[in-house]
C-alpha cells in the first residue's frame, strides 16, 4: 500500500499525523485551564454554587484531556531522533534548550500543581487551592510560549551563527526566543486556544439548554462562552491580520501560496475567495475573486504591486493546493465564529440568549470548529514553510535521518492503529462526560484518588472523599 513512497514523505506524514492528534488536546487544555481559574475565582468571590459545580464538572474533563495531551506528545520527541536526527544534530544547540525550558519551567509547573487543583480543595484550603489552579493555567500558557518560540524560530530564525560543521550556534538568546514572528504567533495561538475552549463550552451549554432551558449551570457556561466568542473573535481576526503582514515580510512565498498568486500583479492583486489551484498550469481554476482587495489587505493600497510565485524557482514553492485550501478553512471558520458571537450578542440584548433554540443548535454545530481551525492554521504554517525545516537555511530533504522507507511505514501504521484506538476511546469518554448535566455527581470519576495501595482500607474510602458538591 505504501510502496513507492519515499522515506522523507512517510516521515513527514508520520510527524504530521502525530502532531495533529497532539495539538487538539493542548489547544483545548490551554483555554480550559484558564476557564477553570476564572470559575474558581468567581466561586471564591461570590460563593455562588453554580460556579463550583461548573468547576468540578470541567476539571474532570480537563484531567482526561490533559492526560491525553501529554501521552500524545511524547512520541514526537522520539521522532526527532529516529526520523529527523540530522535536523536534531544541526538545530539542537538552539531548539534543545528551549524545549528543555518548556519541560522544566512549564510542564513540571502544570503537573506539580495539577493534583492539588483536582483533589486538594478540602486538604489545603481555598487560597492555596486557588493558587494551584492559577499555576496550572499559567503553566499551560508557559508551555505554549516555549513551544511556539521553538516553532517561530524555525519559521524566522534569528540570533544564531552557523558553525563549520553546519550546526546552528546560539549567539543571542533574546533574539532566538523573541524572533520576528514569535509575538504574532503566540498571540494568535493563545487566542485560538481560548476560542476553541469557548466554542466547546458553548456547545455543551447549548446541548443542555436544548434539553432544559432552565438548567442554571448550562445557562451560566453558555453565557460565559458567548461573551468570549463575541469579544475575542474580532480580536483574533485583527491578530491574524497582523500575523499575516508579519508573514508577508519574512516569508513572502508562504503568503503567495496562501493567496493563490501564481502570477505577479504590478497594479494591485485580487483577493481570491475560492478556486481550484492548478499547479501544472500555474493558475487558479474557477477563481472567484475581488479585484485589488488582496493588495488593500496586505499593503493597505489598492494599487500596490504584489509578487507571485512566478518570481520563485519551482524548487522553492510549497505545495500550493494544501496551503491555499487550509488557509481558507481557517479564515472561513473564523468568520463563522464571529457570526455566532454577533448572533449571541443580539439574542442577549433581546433577552433571548437562553430561549433561542436555533442559536443553540448553531452553537452545538460549531463545537468542533475551533479544533478544525487550529489544525487548518497549523497546516498553513507548516506546509507553507516547505521545502525547509529551518526557513531558508535547512531543507527538509537534508534534515532526514538515514532511515529506510519500510521502517518508517511500519511505525506509521503502528501509530495510526494505536492512536485511533487509544485517543479515539479517550475522546469518546470525554464526549460521554460532556453529555451528562454539570450537576451530575462524579461523571464516572472520583473526587479523590481511589486508594493508596496498602494504606487505606477499602471501607474507609468514602470517609476520605470530599463533601463539596459535584
Amino acid at each position: 500500500m505504501l510502496d513507492g513512497i519515499s522515506a522523507e514523505t512517510l516521515a513527514r506524514v508520520q510527524f504530521a499525523f502525530t502532531v495533529s492528534f497532539h495539538i487538539i488536546f493542548p489547544a483545548f487544555s490551554i483555554g480550559l485551564a484558564s476557564f477553570l481559574a476564572v470559575l474558581n475565582a468567581l466561586w471564591l468571590r461570590t460563593r455562588d454554587t453554580t460556579y463550583l459545580t461548573l468547576f468540578n464538572y470541567w476539571k474532570k474533563i480537563f484531567a482526561v484531556a490533559f492526560g491525553m495531551g501529554v501521552v500524545s506528545g511524547i512520541v514526537m520527541s522520539y521522532q526527532f531522533g529516529t526520523n529527523w536526527s540530522v535536523f536534531s544534530d544541526k538545530a539542537g544547540p538552539v531548539i534543545g534548550p528551549l524545549m528543555a525550558y518548556e519541560v522544566l519551567s512549564a510542564f513540571f509547573l502544570e503537573a506539580g500543581f495539577l493534583g492539588i487543583m483536582l483533589f486538594g480543595r478540602d486538604r489545603v484550603g481555598d487560597k492555596l487551592h486557588m493558587f494551584a489552579t492559577g499555576m496550572v493555567a499559567f503553566g499551560t500558557l508557559m508551555s505554549a510560549t516555549w513551544i511556539l518560540s521553538v516553532n517561530s524560530w524555525m519559521q524566522t530564525p534569528a540570533g544564531y551563527s552557523i558553525a563549520a560543521n553546519g550546526q546552528f550556534i546560539p549567539e543571542d538568546w533574546w533574539q532566538i526566543v523573541f524572533n520576528p514572528s514569535f509575538p504574532y504567533r503566540l498571540v494568535h495561538m493563545v487566542l485560538a486556544a481560548f476560542l476553541t475552549t469557548a466554542f466547546v463550552v458553548g456547545a455543551v451549554g447549548a446541548l443542555h439548554l436544548l434539553r432544559d432551558r432552565d438548567d442554571r449551570e448550562a445557562r451560566r457556561m453558555f453565557s460565559m462562552a458567548m461573551w468570549m466568542a463575541l469579544i475575542v473573535t474580532p480580536i483574533q481576526i485583527f491578530a491574524g491580520d497582523a500575523h499575516g503582514l508579519n508573514t508577508l515580510e519574512h516569508q513572502p512565498v508562504k503568503v503567495m501560496a496562501m493567496e493563490g498568486h501564481y502570477d505577479s500583479h504590478p497594479e494591485g492583486a485580487p483577493l481570491i475567495l475560492f478556486g481550484i489551484p492548478n499547479p501544472a498550469e500555474k493558475r487558479i481554476d474557477y477563481a472567484l475573486e475581488i479585484p485589488k482587495l488582496s493588495s488593500l489587505i496586505l499593503k493597505h493600497d489598492l494599487n500596490a504591486p504584489l509578487d507571485g510565485l512566478d518570481t520563485v524557482p519551482d524548487t522553492e514553492e510549497p505545495p500550493v493546493p494544501i496551503v491555499f485550501f487550509s488557509f481558507r478553512v481557517m479564515v472561513g471558520l473564523g468568520f463563522a465564529m464571529l457570526a455566532v458571537g454577533l448572533w449571541s450578542g443580539v439574542a442577549r440584548l433581546r433577552g433571548r440568549l437562553y430561549t433561542a433554540p436555533w442559536l443553540h443548535r448553531a452553537c452545538l454545530l460549531m463545537g468542533p470548529t475551533g479544533f478544525i481551525a487550529v489544525l487548518a492554521g497549523w497546516i498553513t504554517t507548516e506546509v507553507g514553510r516547505q521545502p525547509y525545516t529551518v526557513y531558508g537555511l535547512l531543507r527538509t530533504s537534508d534534515s532526514l535521518a538515514p532511515v529506510a522507507a519500510p521502517a518508517v511505514a511500519t511505525s506509521l501504521i503502528a501509530f495510526v492503529v494505536v492512536y485511533f484506538f487509544v485517543f479515539g476511546a479517550g475522546t469518546a469518554y470525554i464526549l460521554a462526560m460532556m453529555n451528562k448535566r454539570p450537576a451530575t455527581p462524579r461523571l464516572g470519576l472520583r473526587d479523590a484518588p481511589v486508594r493508596a495501595a496498602g494504606l487505606v482500607p477499602p471501607g474507609k474510602l468514602d470517609a476520605l472523599s470530599p463533601k463539596t458538591p459535584n
